[in-house]
């Protein structure tokens, strides 16, 4: 089940979980710290399992009905069973928007959002030489129905 978690960014766990999804990067988790909390169009959502949270995602709802997913991490030792998955699917479920955008800079994440039905891109190399995908889920009416 996904909880409201941008009243907890000061708590270490939820810290050290945004921290996987930087990559450990000290100053890029301090400032998406400071957008989750000053920014009220981004959420973050975690997965909480008996007690604990094992997940999160960070995300924005657009106006024009669509989920951009900014963050997304699984505690290591949790990864490959399936909340990352579970956390995607409960956001499908529960905002209903009409597509997802989400980018990713390794083939394994492209590879996760493939298996979820998104459609990948690749945009190429970043500054750093890095491939840099761009993943889109397009609600299929008939799912909306």
């Amino acid at each position: 089940m996904l909880i409201d978690l941008k009243n907890k960014l000061d708590d270490p766990e939820i810290a050290e979980l945004l921290g996987y999804a930087v990559i450990d990067d000290p100053q890029e988790l301090e400032r998406a710290r400071v957008e989750y909390r000053d920014q009220s169009a981004l959420q973050l959502a975690g997965w909480e399992e008996d007690g604990l949270v094992v997940g999160l995602t960070g995300f924005e709802e657009t106006e024009d009905g669509s989920l951009v997913l900014r963050h997304i991490a699984v505690l290591p030792e949790n990864r490959g069973k399936g909340y990352a998955r579970g956390m995607i699917l409960e956001l499908l479920s529960a905002r209903e928007p009409r597509y997802v955008l989400a980018e990713t800079e390794d083939e394994i994440g492209a590879d996760f959002y493939r298996s979820l039905g998104f459609m990948v891109y690749s945009l190429g190399a970043n500054a750093a030489g890095i491939e840099t995908f761009r993943c889109v889920y397009e609600v299929d009416e008939s799912e909306e129905e």
